[in-house]
């Protein structure tokens, strides 16, 4: 004992700092084998503790996209030339047909339904497609005649002056409903290009 005391150089003992004994030293609590735990003090000196993952959920759709994803919630939907085509048809058909059917030939119902007809297509024909609603009308118009107008003798000479004969007596609705088409077309493909003006120049 007298020994050991000797053997000490003189003058006080140099102690470690606490967090340094507690980070080297494991508690009795832990297993030898496990990694020594961070000193209390070590947060406090970091500044700032470890951040945690935040989970972010989907925010609800606005009103305007809602109403733009449902099928009537925007614009109407555009017509192709082929769907331009298709209408123009169908629709100088079935006014023809109901025309016939009511009156027992093509007359004012069919030339106010013709109008009718060429003033949907060129609202509803997109922009790409234009020309295709001034074009559509006359061969539906045509069609029509050439499948429920009267013929007076058989056979393709007779169906083709039936036709001719049928376009001459109703020109006034023919080239009325023509004239519409072009003249909403024209405004329509003015007015895109006075937006594209303004939107280049400004």
């Amino acid at each position: 004992m007298e020994q050991s005391i000797r053997t000490q150089p003189p003058g006080p003992r140099r102690r470690p700092p606490a967090g340094a004994a507690e980070a080297a030293v494991p508690g009795p609590a832990t297993p030898p084998d496990a990694p020594p735990r961070p000193a209390a003090g070590s947060r406090a000196a970091s500044g700032r503790a470890t951040p945690r993952p935040r989970l972010r959920l989907p925010l609800p759709l606005r009103t305007g996209d809602r109403g733009r994803d449902r099928p009537g919630g925007g614009r109407p939907a555009r017509l192709t030339a082929v769907g331009t085509g298709v209408l123009a048809v169908a629709g100088t058909l079935a006014v023809a047909g109901l025309d016939r059917l009511l009156f027992d030939g093509l007359g004012t119902l069919f030339g106010l339904g013709y109008l009718v007809v060429c003033f949907q297509l060129a609202v509803r024909v997109r922009l790409a497609d234009l020309p295709a609603a001034p074009i559509s009308g006359p061969i539906a118009f045509a069609t029509a005649l050439l499948l429920l107008g009267p013929v007076s003798s058989p056979g393709v000479t007779g169906q083709v002056l039936a036709l001719a004969t049928g376009l001459a007596l109703r020109a006034g609705w023919l080239f009325s409903g023509t004239s519409l088409a072009v003249v909403i077309v024209a405004a329509r493909f003015l007015a895109q290009r006075r937006i594209r003006r303004g939107r280049a120049n400004g």
